[in-house]
């Protein structure tokens, strides 16, 4: 046996580092290496401690000290989340209401591509009713009500996340284009006569866009990589699920997510250039954000109804 001349690594260095160069640990969790560092303070903060918004990962003290200074502001309570949940829960008490009626809720909420065919423009007897795609999302299944239950939880889960990152306007309008792309992929991937309901594809853009933030900001990706991969196991697995819905829900809340962060930094940057004067033309930052946030909104819906359009055109009866 023969002893070693080299002390012990320190505490929070690894063995082949000097007892100098410890990693970085965790300000509020010492027990956990991480090199994530808050954007703003600079300290080390681990998966739990990592706050994700527009300027990149901020730590749970930072983000703290930032909601104290913005009370005058804006709440960061999710009231788009929770008006969404509420709104959800309220239309399927009324799919109970109505269960009886043959143009019930669930009826007329409900979306299949041949509501949004060029047939439907030709036969009076079958509606032409786009706005179908939007309103699906608001419908649940009656014979499964964990239906409503799950995507309400995921929702309660991602919101609380991304609407204080996002602010409101662009999470509500991630929302509803989500809604909407689940529902062009139902057009051209499913049968036109089957009809489809649930906030699913909405609630997988959320998804999306959950990972583009963190991916963007620097933040793990590990724990939100293995929920999408694990529900779109279940998504193909299961037995009357729509994943032509969940995919064009994955799809455009990732397209949407990407749009709008990418556009806010382009601007922020071009304003904050010193060889660009007058680059914003005389709008606040605000405005700007909020320029970049509308025009990344109307590029989505226009991609989505020419292919709404284009899908339309295909479908026979």
């Amino acid at each position: 046996m023969t002893t070693s001349d080299s002390n012990p690594p320190e505490y929070g260095a690894s063995p082949g580092s000097s007892a100098s160069e410890p990693q970085p640990v965790c300000h509020r969790h010492p027990d956990r290496v991480s090199y994530v560092r808050c954007k703003n303070c600079g300290r080390p903060a681990c998966g739990e401690c990592q706050q994700p918004t527009e300027v990149g990962v901020l730590c749970a003290d930072c983000v703290h000290q930032n909601q104290g200074a913005r009370t005058t502001r804006r709440s960061d309570t999710p009231w788009v989340t929770y008006c969404l949940m509420g709104l959800c829960v309220v239309v399927y008490i009324l799919q109970w209401v109505t269960v009886a009626q043959p143009q019930g809720v669930t009826q007329l909420f409900q979306y299949a591509g041949v509501y949004t065919s060029a047939v439907a423009l030709e036969y009076p007897w079958l509606p032409f009713e786009p706005w179908r795609m939007i309103t699906s999302a608001f419908v649940h299944s009656l014979a499964n009500p964990v239906h409503l239950l799950m995507n309400m939880l995921v929702l309660y889960m991602m919101g609380r996340a991304l609407e204080p990152a996002l602010g409101r306007v662009r999470f509500l309008g991630l929302y509803l284009l989500s809604a909407f792309g689940g529902s062009v992929a139902v057009l051209f991937l499913s049968e036109p006569h089957v009809p489809v309901v649930g906030a699913s594809g909405a609630v997988y853009g959320l998804f999306a866009a959950m990972f583009i933030l963190l991916r963007q900001s620097g933040g793990q990706l590990a724990s939100i990589t293995a929920l999408i991969v694990l529900n779109l196991v279940i998504s193909f697995v299961g037995s009357n699920i729509s994943w032509q819905g969940h995919i064009g829900g994955l799809i455009t809340g990732g397209l949407t997510a990407g749009l709008m962060l990418g556009l806010h930094q382009l601007f922020s940057k071009r304003m904050a250039d010193p060889t660009l004067p007058n680059a914003s033309g005389g709008l606040s930052a605000t405005a700007v954000a909020q320029l970049g946030t509308w025009l990344a909104i109307a590029a989505v819906f226009v991609v989505l109804v020419v292919l709404t359009w284009v899908g339309a055109l295909s479908i026979t009866l």
